[in-house]
């Protein structure tokens, strides 16, 4: 396995979000920048009570520089509204701040990030959870549960359950909406996918109580 230095130098531990989205394009914890157009940070408001952790940016997300922003981000959106969940509230970001894709041809199709980095980048997760301070995260795909509830924790069995995270954060894991952009029982998938969300708006219901 590659061995990357990791984000923890580049990653700011004074000052707040400001600060962390002017320091993210300068780091080289891995090797991902060298190929992507720019690093993506997370977007929303500092202080949100849910935080939702996708993998990485897409194509649409590198050209942009703003997360959810391709198919899978119209599909979360759609997702939201149905779960009663205004996009503006929470607080969006991914466990992967640069874009991993293949060339074929003149396309660039997304790439899963390689353990290595997953951790090297997780740094910079972790400074966001300690500056937005949320009381729930939606962890959506097998990168994102990796990274924040352990290599052997398996999104298709738990699911739209309440799980915590090492720190004893709530949280609850559900597929990424790529899968469900990409699935050949969409309605089942998208109903699905927003049954998960609206377990985590009861979720945060409780814990305001």
């Amino acid at each position: 396995m590659t061995k990357y230095p990791g984000a923890e130098k580049w990653v700011p531990h004074n000052g707040g979000m400001r600060k962390v989205r002017a320091e993210l394009g300068s780091c080289r914890g891995c090797d991902l920048w060298e190929d992507a157009e720019q690093a993506v940070p997370g977007e929303g408001p500092v202080r949100a009570r849910m935080m939702f952790v996708g993998e990485t940016p897409g194509d649409h997300e590198d050209k942009e520089g703003h997360v959810f922003v391709g198919p899978a981000g119209h599909l979360l959106d759609k997702a939201l509204v149905e779960a009663g969940i205004e996009r503006s509230d929470v607080y969006l970001t991914n466990a992967v701040k640069h874009f991993r894709f293949e060339l074929r041809g003149k396309r660039r199709i997304h790439k899963t990030p390689a353990a290595s980095q997953i951790t090297a980048c997780h740094p910079w997760l972790v400074r966001e959870l300690e500056i937005v301070k949320p009381s729930l995260v939606v962890v959506m795909g097998s990168v994102a549960a990796k990274a924040l509830l352990g290599s052997t924790f398996r999104v298709t069995q738990e699911r739209g359950k309440r799980v915590e995270l090492p720190d004893g954060l709530p949280a609850v894991a559900t597929v990424h909406p790529s899968a469900v952009v990409r699935s050949e029982e969409f309605r089942r998938d998208f109903g699905l996918f927003v049954d998960d969300l609206r377990v985590a708006v009861e979720l945060l219901g409780q814990e305001a109580v």
